[in-house]
C-alpha cells in the first residue's frame, strides 16, 4: 500500500524541489501552502492542498489526517522574537499532531554540528538541533537531513557580486568547509520520504562534493563569471547591521551572526565525509547553472 506524503513549505527553495522529486511516483501527496496560487498548475492538479501555515494546530491536524510520512521544513521567520520561537515553538503544533494522527515517518531539514562544542551557541543551528530533539521525542521515526551552509544562500549577494565583484561574510576567507546545493538537499529528503524501510532516529548529512574556503569560491566564481570576484571577511557587527537594515529582528540577526561565528570555530568541519554524504553538485556546477544566469540577468 502506498503511503500518503505531506510536504510542508512546497513553494520554498528546498520544498518545491522535494515536491518535484516525489511527484513522478504513485504516492498520494498533500501539501500545506499559505498561498496555493504559487503552486504551478501541474502541481495543483496532482496534489491535495491544505491552505494555511504548518505552524498552526488547526491546519496541521487537518493536513495530517490519514497521512504516513511528513516532510518538515521550518520556513524562515526573519522577524521572530526569539530563535526558539522561530524553530521549536513553530514545530510544537505539528509534533502534537504527529502523535494524534499516528504519523509513521518524518524527514526534517536541519543542520550539521551536533555534538561539537560550537553547537551550543550557534544561533539558528542550535535551534534546529533543539527542533530535531522535539520531533524525536514524539516517538515518530525521524531522519534529520543535516546540512552545511547552502550554496544557494549566495544568491542574496547577487547585486554586490554583479556590481562590485565582491561577496562578504563574517568568516575567515581561508577556512575550508562543506557547502551543499539545495537541489542535493531536496534529493536526499525525497529519497527518504519514498523509502518505507527505515526506522528509529538518525541523521543524513549532505556535504556536497568538496570542502572549499570562501577564497576558493571567489576563484571559481571569477572563472565561471569571466570577471574578478573577491571575498571580503566583514566584522560580525557589520554583518548583523546589514541584517537589521533588511528588517530582521534583533534576535534573528544575532542568531544568524552566532551561526557564522560557530562556523568559524569549526561547526561544520567535524562531520566525517563518506561516500553517502558526498553529494554530486559541485560549487563550479552550481555557479554555472544557478549563479551565472542570475548575475547575467
Amino acid at each position: 500500500m502506498t503511503d500518503m506524503i505531506i510536504i510542508t513549505a512546497p513553494t520554498g527553495a528546498i520544498g518545491h524541489q522535494v515536491l518535484d522529486d516525489v511527484l513522478p511516483g504513485d504516492e498520494p501527496i498533500r501539501v500545506i501552502a499559505r498561498d496555493p496560487s504559487r503552486l504551478p498548475p501541474r502541481v495543483r492538479e496532482r496534489v491535495d492542498v491544505v491552505q494555511g501555515s504548518h505552524g498552526d494546530a488547526t491546519v496541521v491536524n487537518r493536513a495530517f489526517a490519514g497521512a504516513d510520512a511528513v516532510f518538515w521544513l521550518v520556513p524562515p521567520d526573519p522577524r521572530a522574537e526569539t530563535v526558539d520561537a522561530a524553530y521549536v515553538d513553530f514545530s510544537r503544533p505539528a509534533c502534537a499532531a504527529f502523535k494524534t494522527h499516528g504519523i509513521k515517518r518524518v524527514v526534517g531539514i536541519s543542520a550539521l554540528g551536533r555534538g561539537t562544542p560550537a553547537a551550543a551557541h550557534a544561533g539558528l543551528v542550535t535551534a534546529s538541533l533543539e527542533m530535531d530533539d522535539l520531533i524525536a521525542s514524539t516517538g515518530v521515526h525521524y531522519r534529520a537531513v543535516t546540512n552545511p551552509s547552502f550554496m544557494d544562500n549566495l544568491l542574496r549577494q547577487v547585486e554586490p557580486i554583479k556590481n562590485q565583484g565582491v561577496f562578504s561574510l563574517p568568516i575567515s576567507g581561508d577556512l575550508r568547509q562543506p557547502s551543499a546545493a539545495t537541489r542535493d538537499i531536496a534529493a536526499a529528503a525525497a529519497k527518504l520520504l519514498l523509502d518505507q524501510s527505515w526506522t528509529g532516529i538518525g541523521s543524513v548529512p549532505v556535504l556536497g562534493p568538496e570542502d572549499l574556503s570562501c577564497n576558493d569560491m571567489a576563484t571559481i566564481m571569477s572563472d565561471v563569471l569571466g570577471k574578478p570576484v573577491r571575498f571580503q571577511e566583514i566584522p560580525g557587527e557589520a554583518f548583523k547591521a546589514r541584517l537589521l537594515q533588511r528588517g530582521m529582528s534583533e534576535a534573528m540577526a544575532q542568531a544568524n551572526l552566532d551561526m557564522w561565528v560557530a562556523y568559524n570555530r569549526g561547526l561544520d568541519t567535524a562531520e566525517p565525509r563518506t561516500p553517502q554524504s558526498t553529494t554530486p553538485t559541485s560549487f563550479r556546477q552550481w555557479c554555472e547553472e544557478v549563479l551565472k544566469p542570475r548575475v547575467m540577468a
